[in-house]
């Protein structure tokens, strides 16, 4: 079974679209796409609900995409691609499992889009199946990773170099980082949620620790120009992801305190030791609460 939050994101969002009006159903959710670049951009939905930020590279050698949003908004999806380029969608990056980053898979690997990911990215995919409005169900083979990896891989398209890269256990256990060296760009994947709380997905391989230590590599990889894309949010810059760092390590160090001095999950959570973050960090799926379950679940461990 995939995670609850991930089913519960993508049977909200097709519920959400399903019950909008006709004419706005018609219409749909609108991408934004912002150049960061010359031929790379950041792409980004308008709503809550229609999956999480989107990388494009665009060029003589055709278009490389980095997630694909939620399976309902696929041609959505295409008619931004659209405004800024006719070119085929010939690679298709994904940085994690997530239904909400790899729901348009099938439709991009069904109009010829290879697909590239990290290997346990592919295993789970054909072992856990891939989320659906009535459930779970089989991953038809054009939504599959065709080329996986266990470290790294670089791409050399467009006159460009995009560096792929592994980060060990910190949202799941098959998270993939960007970076676009020479236009000092790095797609985060959900390694990264901006200005808001993460989620850590430990139940599919994610961990307090490795989330921490991949938001630190990405950190010593970036300067103060570098623009960041985030999986979720706006974006976003090395100070942010500096308050990210900062914020999930006094959080850490305050709920292992209270682990530490013998105190159960209901009474650190009856204490709210993540108080002072609750009016900048919370969100619609991860309030305080949420968050302290997560810490506390992960630091057991």
């Amino acid at each position: 079974m995939l995670n609850k939050f991930a089913v519960g994101v993508l049977l909200l969002a097709l519920v959400t679209i399903g019950s909008m009006p006709a004419v706005a159903q018609a219409e749909g959710p609108k991408y934004k796409v912002t150049e960061l670049a010359d031929g790379l951009y950041m792409l980004e939905g308008d709503g809550a609900f229609v999956g999480g930020n989107m990388g494009l590279l665009t060029g003589p050698d055709g278009a490389v995409l980095i997630d694909d949003g939620l399976p309902p908004l696929t041609d959505n999806l295409l008619a931004a691609i659209k405004k800024v380029t006719d070119a085929k969608i010939e690679y298709l990056v994904n940085t994690h499992v997530h239904g909400d980053h790899t729901g348009g898979n099938a439709v991009m690997g069904e109009r010829g889009a290879r697909i590239i990911a990290h290997e346990r990215l592919r295993s789970r995919m054909i072992e856990q199946g891939i989320t659906g409005a009535n459930g779970n169900e089989p991953a038809p083979k054009e939504a599959l990773p065709v080329l996986t990896f266990a470290d790294s891989v670089s791409l050399h398209l467009n006159g460009r170099e995009a560096f792929v890269f592994h980060v060990a256990n910190a949202h799941t256990d098959g998270d993939s980082v960007i970076h676009f060296k020479e236009d000092n760009v790095v797609h985060t994947g959900d390694t990264m949620f901006s200005g808001i709380f993460p989620y850590i997905d430990l139940d599919s391989g994610g961990s307090l620790a490795g989330y921490i230590a991949a938001q630190k590599k990405i950190y010593a990889m970036v300067n103060d120009e570098t623009k960041i894309i985030p999986g979720h949010g706006p974006l976003s810059t090395k100070k942010d992801l500096a308050a990210s760092i900062a914020m999930l390590e006094k959080s850490s160090a305050a709920i292992e305190a209270l682990i530490s001095a013998g105190h159960t999950e209901e009474e650190i959570l009856e204490a709210n030791p993540l108080a002072e973050f609750d009016a900048d960090w919370s969100w619609q799926f991860i309030n305080t609460e949420r968050m302290t379950k997560t810490l506390y679940r992960a630091l057991k461990k």
